[in-house]
């Protein structure tokens, strides 16, 4: 007999007890409600620690990990490198990526003295000055929404067309300040109004743990890394896809909002060290473990998820430090564990919650645990922002 069933065997047998626990409960429900709408919202917790920030100046190219970072509203930036400013477009003005021409991974984008430097398999390396006011402006179009670029000059042009043998010209712009940036035609609904991107597929940061890496590592006939995921913020320090429970997290000054999983593609099966696309794995296993709720078809199609998109709540400085997370994200990560019938995760976790909280928040916490068990609520269907307060 499971728990539910032995609990109300024995209230069927004691009415009074029935009584008593209800307004017992009750009770105890008003205060942890009243608690909820008056604690202050800036409890945090520790959830894990940086272990890389990582910027891609060239969409698809390789990343550059840095030690230091600003997190702007538009993604993270280091000195003259800032994420995802720089495209690479057709003669139509269309965006080329890795999806398109797989070897673009190969292809570094980094700064020496000032200058952009350009290097990639079997090319002579190619420094250009990013600041050319008299170059054209391009209308081009990410994912279908337009956007502007600066052509970078037709020595970057040149390069390019010979790197990928192209028939047609390729070109290269860079997003400038003044220009006007794009949101996601797709997922416009999603993301805060005031969140927009230049380059991006739809959101300035993308947070992926090692410990889901390594999960998707050990079901595979070989190990992938981080790089072939094209994280901004790895994270260490916490259980496989514990980044999928946290609402909201602090970084130093930055505070970040989780917006919506990232949908997996094509891009996934470019192996990063060879520019060679097999359109298979990881993707394939992915598929296996990690598709979403039926309910969030319309969102996501057939892609599974893997990291976690998130939006710039404030920005600020990002380096190597710990991760913290709002309390009662400890709620939404637990259930997560109990649905995946962890029982020793699901106690550790809130075990860590109860050591490390004071009494308010320990009531808090286990009001609303126990109310979900004993009540027969999914607790996999509460979702962290259903605790948050603005």
């Amino acid at each position: 007999m499971d728990v539910r069933s032995l609990a109300a065997s024995a209230l069927a047998q004691n009415k009074k007890a029935i009584v008593l626990l209800g307004a017992a409960g009750a009770a105890l429900l008003g205060f942890g409600l009243g608690y909820k709408y008056m604690r202050k919202p800036e409890k945090a917790l520790r959830v894990g620690v940086v272990s890389q920030l990582l910027i891609h100046p060239l969409k698809s190219g390789r990343a550059v990990s840095v030690t230091k970072a600003e997190c702007q509203k538009l993604g993270l930036k280091s000195g003259e490198l800032e994420d995802r400013h720089w495209l690479l477009v057709n003669d139509e003005g269309n965006m080329v990526t890795a999806r398109q021409e797989p070897r673009l991974v190969l292809v570094s984008l980094t700064f020496v003295g000032g200058q952009a430097c350009l290097n990639g398999p079997d090319m002579e390396e190619l420094r250009f000055s990013i600041k050319q006011p008299n170059n054209p402006i391009f209308n081009c179009r990410v994912f279908g929404a337009d956007i502007q670029g600066r052509d970078c000059g037709d020595q970057v042009s040149d390069w390019f067309t010979r790197y990928f043998g192209a028939e047609k010209a390729l070109r290269l712009v860079h997003f400038e300040p003044q220009m006007k940036t794009r949101r996601s035609a797709e997922m416009d609904l999603l993301f805060p109004k005031d969140q927009e991107v230049a380059y991006p597929d739809a959101a300035p940061v993308m947070l992926l743990s090692e410990a889901s890496v390594k999960d998707l590592s050990s079901r595979l006939e070989q190990d992938v890394t981080v790089e072939r995921f094209r994280p901004s913020i790895v994270i260490s320090d916490c259980e496989a896809y514990d980044e999928d429970s946290w609402a909201e997290i602090q970084i130093g000054s930055v505070r970040l909002q989780r917006v919506m999983s990232c949908g997996r593609c094509v891009l996934t099966t470019v192996d990063p060290e060879t520019g060679v696309m097999s359109r298979k794995e990881p993707l394939e296993t992915l598929k296996n473990y990690r598709m979403c709720e039926p309910s969030e078809k319309h969102i996501y199609k057939t892609s599974p998820l893997f990291g976690q998109l998130h939006s710039v709540k404030r920005t600020g400085d990002l380096q190597d430090i710990w991760v913290l997370c709002y309390l009662l994200v400890y709620l939404s990560l637990c259930s997560r564990k109990l649905q995946m019938n962890d029982p020793s995760g699901l106690c550790s976790s809130v075990v860590s919650a109860l050591i490390t909280e004071g009494t308010l928040e320990k009531l808090y916490i286990l009001l609303l645990f126990i109310e979900g068990l004993s009540i027969g609520i999914k607790i996999k269907d509460w979702r962290a922002d259903t605790f948050h307060s603005s």
